[in-house]
């Protein structure tokens, strides 16, 4: 044997020595605090692909945060608990199917069931925009704007302008976007360059800054929207703060735009919204704003005509920074607990095993399941891994309704019964559970599920139903895509 052949033989033994040994550790340290379901998705993936595979989970495999923040949101979990219960405003948990589900989110979230609250819903995207300038120009002392996808556009100029005015006249301006969700799309510079000559207070969240020391996981993502001016009132949903076709010429052409709802609400729970707030704040640029938490004066000039009131609200924050996935742990403990009827409105709806059983149990115990999801694709993988999920929801009795096309669908509530909702930035896909900072708000009020089925009134009107004779019929290439990528979806 010559020498080239020696070498040639050494390098292949070791090849296959190395593979084995990344599929025997692999085998013993991937399943640890995962689902099966996680495990086995990465397991197949580097046992098929060695190199390919370990250098994916080494880039998405872990959704840790840091100790800093983990250590912040215990922290502020602590603090938080020890001073809402002193709190007048806070209610024991009630009798009936929401009592368990509140006192999971008090246990896991540590924000209380907060009473005398008042909500209105705000379906149109326009209008949300404008009622949250309205509202900034009335501001005397802060404001704190979070959203995933942030531009200053000609939908959200007036907003900005609003921002740049109060901070002028001495409001405490301070504003949050996540840095990748944001830079995506059309405007992110200029936003930034619009943003350095103003009073306002911004900083990106969750940013990935090599040079400057700043590196994790690329798709962790701050997903939530919140604004709470004053302490007095807050907005939260699945709007993000860009013009409905998100700046993209692709979208105004194919006429896309993208469908939303927001809540805006008054009382105890702004407190709490600005808590959440609060602690992405401090997260990101180490300011502690503590002593604003407590202001509740009420704004100036008129109030919404039409808003629910002595609303019962509890605020349900998740993410990387909570370990115990608080927002599956409500929708399973929600919809489980229902006696008549959930609607559920989702543009991403990837369901884990946990959720997937709880919606089919409750359809098959004849509960009224409707699941309302996009016709079209907006994000491939996510959209051919939900149709994966069809066939089992349609089999259990659960009715679909389908979006129309070129609309994108993106609202986020569901109801249960006909006196509990559940409003904010939370998919119910395992990105939402695993991977995004969201927050929800549990309501309950018989006006809010009211004016919310209003809602899925016209949701419903402009929907069509799939029927499962037709789905049973798609052709074998489109179930080969939904498959691998409901494979994909579980890489968490």
């Amino acid at each position: 044997m010559d020498g080239s052949t020696w070498l040639a033989t050494l390098i292949s033994g070791g090849l296959v020595v190395a593979h084995i040994a990344v599929c025997v550790v692999a085998l013993g340290v991937i399943p640890g605090r995962r689902r099966p379901s996680t495990g086995l998705a990465w397991l197949f993936l580097i046992l098929a692909l060695p190199a390919f595979g370990l250098l994916a989970f080494l880039l998405f495999g872990s959704n840790n945060v840091g100790r800093k923040r983990r250590a912040w949101q215990r922290e502020v979990n602590e603090l938080v608990s020890s001073q809402v219960k002193l709190d007048p405003a806070t209610l024991t948990a009630p009798e009936g199917p929401s009592r368990g589900a509140v006192r999971l989110n008090e246990r896991l979230g540590s924000l209380p069931l907060t009473g005398d609250n008042r909500v209105e819903v705000h379906p149109e995207y326009a209008d949300t925009v404008a009622a949250m300038t309205e509202d900034v120009r009335r501001a005397r002392w802060f404001v704190h704007v979070e959203f995933y996808i942030s531009a200053w556009d000609e939908l959200t100029g007036d907003f900005f302008d609003a921002l740049v005015e109060a901070a002028g006249r001495g409001v405490e301006v301070r504003f949050l976007f996540d840095h990748l969700g944001s830079r995506g799309f059309p405007g992110y510079k200029d936003l930034l360059s619009r943003l350095e000559g103003t009073g306002i207070k911004w900083a990106p969240m969750l940013p990935i800054r090599p040079l400057r020391g700043e590196l994790r996981r690329p798709d962790l993502r701050n997903h939530r929207k919140i604004l709470v001016v004053d302490g007095a009132v807050a907005f939260a949903g699945s709007q993000n703060l860009i013009e409905p076709g998100y700046n993209k010429p692709k979208n105004h052409k194919a006429g896309r735009k993208w469908v939303d709802l927001m809540v805006r609400v008054e009382g105890p729970v702004v407190r709490d919204l600005a808590i959440v707030f609060a602690t992405d704040w401090y997260a990101e640029t180490g300011e502690n704003i503590r002593d604003q938490l407590a202001q509740r004066a009420p704004l100036e000039g008129e109030r919404p005509e039409r808003a629910a009131e002595g609303v019962a609200c509890q605020v349900v924050p998740s993410g990387p920074g909570f370990v115990t996935e608080n927002n599956l742990r409500l929708f399973n403990t929600l919809i489980y607990g229902a006696q008549s009827r959930v609607c559920l409105v989702s543009p991403y709806f990837v369901p884990d095993d946990s959720l997937l059983y709880a919606v089919t149990t409750a359809a098959q115990r004849g509960v009224e399941v409707e699941l309302f999801v996009n016709e079209g694709a907006d994000q491939f993988m996510v959209f051919h891994a939900q149709r994966s999920y069809y066939a089992d929801l349609l089999e259990a009795g659960v009715r679909i309704r389908l979006y129309p096309a070129p609309y994108v669908l993106h609202t986020k509530f569901f109801t249960v019964d006909d006196t509990i909702a559940v409003v904010g930035s939370s998919n119910m896909d395992y990105r939402s559970f695993a991977l995004n900072y969201e927050v929800i708000v549990l309501l309950e009020s018989e006006q809010v599920v009211d004016d919310l089925q209003s809602v899925l009134d016209v949701y419903r009107e402009k929907s069509r139903e799939l029927d499962a004779e037709e789905w049973s019929r798609r052709g074998y290439g489109e179930r080969y895509v939904d498959n691998v990528m409901r494979l994909t979806a579980a890489l968490q």
